[in-house]
């Protein structure tokens, strides 16, 4: 079985490819950044590959990036996520699709080696391998967004004028509606939201990491 290693920490990317190595699979290339992932790729066209999430230049997204570019110009390879970062946006849509050969582990929480390289064989056969921390935190992203949608277009003006950081009057001067109007939307924007008064919690700030998460 062939696989390609895009991981940007040296420590980590050279003792996976030992350990894969031990244990039966081809380590065909190794690289550290998503450009050196899509020239092996390209080269090889390996069984899977196995992305970090965060690599140079930004150390952001562009693992999950170069993964979904992957899926799209070379579907027979499998893409295995294995990262200590959970990106919401990009994994859901990395998963969208519903097809096998694609999954998405989480480094901190694989203690057995046997469970990952039966995920990773799993992963280059067409199957899926997924952490529930991952699956978890995918079904909020979704919840979130499904309550955002429920958002007229006056309440989500109101909500990104708050994320701004204009208080009631400033909103209001803005959108040209009264104070009170402006209180009204923001109510039914708790509301839909599903934020409940709380003496722990600042609603507005909660709808406004909504808006922005």
């Amino acid at each position: 079985m062939r696989v390609v290693i895009a991981e940007d920490n040296a420590i980590l990317r050279d003792g996976l490819t030992a350990l894969l190595a031990e244990r039966g699979f081809e380590v065909v290339a190794a690289v550290s950044d998503a450009t050196g992932l899509h020239a092996a790729v390209a080269d090889h066209e390996p069984d899977v590959a196995v992305v970090d999430v965060r690599m140079p230049p930004s150390f952001t997204d562009e693992g999950l990036l170069a993964a979904l570019a992957l899926r799209r110009s070379h579907p027979g390879t499998g893409v295995l996520v294995f990262s200590q970062w959970i990106e919401t946006r990009y994994a859901t849509e990395l998963l969208a699709a519903g097809a096998g050969g694609v999954g998405y582990l989480l480094k901190d929480r694989v203690a057995d080696v046997g469970d990952f390289t039966e995920a990773l064989r799993r992963v280059a056969t067409g199957g899926t391998a997924l952490d529930p921390e991952v699956v978890g935190q995918l079904m909020g992203a979704a919840r979130q967004q499904d309550s955002l949608a429920r958002l007229t277009p006056r309440e989500r003006e109101v909500l990104e004028s708050m994320a701004q950081g204009l208080s009631n009057a400033a909103i209001a001067r803005a959108l040209s509606v009264t104070e009170r109007g402006v209180e009204k939307h923001i109510g039914n924007i708790f509301s839909k939201l599903e934020l409940p008064p709380s003496d722990l919690h600042h609603r507005r700030v909660l709808a406004v990491l909504r808006l922005r998460g």
